[in-house]
């Protein structure tokens, strides 16, 4: 059985990169098996890892979020490589076509990360949100509309915030002796 991510190209040009980076990885010193080459590792599988929980049952806005997380992802492999080269633990043209393919999946993810952005605006009253929590429009002054027609500030109340509750929305107590 399939998942709806392990048939993305993107999720197969990521495979492909953490293949890389493994072998890559294995030619660093011994001194930097538990510092930059278990890092390297973490951060390519990070990549791949985020691509998957991200679309497996979420909204674009989730999936975004997480395409997100695996390109923070993509730039610490990317500062790796950087301290690698500069160490001197690998030449530079070893690390050429990793960079190539590490570019060419950069690339992807951002083109995918902007195509899940379209149709997710929320200027001039255009839908937003997650469809599970119902379609929501917003009013020109930034506000919430739900469903039903109330109108939603996007500022949290001072209650939600602190749980501090105003004295004039308290309910009296009758004073003693009163019934």
């Amino acid at each position: 059985m399939a998942y709806k991510f392990q048939q993305l190209k993107v999720y197969q040009l990521a495979l492909g990169y953490v293949d890389k980076v493994y072998v890559l990885s294995r030619g660093l010193p011994v001194m930097e098996r538990f510092n930059l080459q278990n890092q390297l590792e973490r951060a390519a599988t990070s990549i791949v890892l985020n691509i998957a929980e991200g679309s497996t049952g979420q909204s674009n806005i989730e999936q975004r979020r997480f395409l997100g997380l695996a390109l923070r992802s993509y730039l610490e492999t990317v500062a790796c490589f950087d301290i690698i080269e500069r160490q001197g633990y690998l030449p530079g043209n070893t690390l050429m076509e990793i960079r190539e393919l590490g570019h060419e999946l950069f690339i992807k993810l951002q083109a995918f990360r902007k195509a899940l952005a379209c149709g997710q605006e929320t200027k001039g009253g255009k839908e937003t949100g997650d469809r599970r929590q119902g379609r929501r429009r917003m009013t020109e002054d930034g506000r919430r509309e739900t469903e039903d027609g109330r109108i939603r500030s996007p500022v949290p109340s001072l209650q939600s915030i602190s749980g501090f509750r105003s004295p004039v929305s308290r309910p009296q107590s009758s004073p003693e002796g009163e019934s």
